[in-house]
């Protein structure tokens, strides 16, 4: 049976770059949508669920930064590249906040790009393949179901579906349960790399879970300074 390929949403409105790189990563058995502008990539989107996203960020009617906020919206987990000749800390940093997984500044090396391209698909897959011998855990008042993806409180509570990575990191929380979870642990398996950005990233998310745990007092995400995160669960 033919391997199915991977699905790439390419948003650039410079014509013969953009022909240029989508023919390149066709070449590496990707499959490729090329949309000229924020408001066809958006519609894109919205019509076909892609691998991951490439976006540049100057382009008319939508620009790159509004398009990856909008596709936050409809999947906060789908792979994001910005691909910019911006260059200023201020852009690099908006991008990260906006959750990319990468910002790459123009001109760049393709075979580069693909690289990168190649090794964030594999963590997913691996992220997505991944049996854990326990997928349940009673965290305080909660229950947690890793193969589901919900967080319930008590057994009569609405049951919160996590995204994947809120899931994959309360998981290593819940493996590391009263006990130190090494900060460059969770950044290399969830997010690949134990970067400054990927670390800022995965702050947002444990503020998400300290959300998600608030209403169980004795449930407390504590901050080891650099150090890590210890998931405190009375026993």
């Amino acid at each position: 049976m033919e391997k199915e390929k991977f699905k790439v949403l390419l948003v650039e409105d410079d014509t013969n770059f953009g022909q240029v790189l989508k023919n390149y990563l066709e070449l590496n058995d990707f499959v490729v949508e090329l949309a000229r502008d924020g408001i066809l990539g958006l519609a894109a989107f919205r019509r076909e669920k892609f691998d991951i996203c490439l976006l540049d960020v100057m382009m008319p009617n939508m620009d790159g930064f509004t398009l990856a906020e909008e596709i936050r919206n409809v999947d906060p987990d789908v792979p994001l590249f910005f691909l910019s000749a911006k260059s200023m800390k201020e852009d690099i940093l908006n991008g990260y906040k906006l959750g990319a997984d990468d910002y790459i500044t123009k001109p760049f090396d393709s075979e580069v790009l693909l690289h990168k391209i190649k090794a964030i698909l594999k963590r997913n897959q691996e992220l997505q393949e991944k049996q854990h011998s326990q997928v349940e855990f009673n965290i305080g008042h909660y229950h947690f179901n890793s193969k589901l993806r919900t967080l319930q409180l008590g057994d009569a509570g609405d049951v919160l579906t996590l995204s994947p990575k809120e899931n994959e990191l309360l998981l290593m929380l819940c493996e590391y349960k009263n006990d130190l979870l090494p900060r460059d642990a969770a950044l290399k398996r969830i997010w690949g790399s134990d970067t400054y950005f990927n670390g800022r990233s995965m702050d947002v998310y444990i503020a998400k879970l300290r959300k998600y745990l608030k209403e169980d007092s004795s449930v407390e995400i504590v901050n080891i300074h650099g150090n890590g995160f210890r998931l405190v669960v009375p026993e």
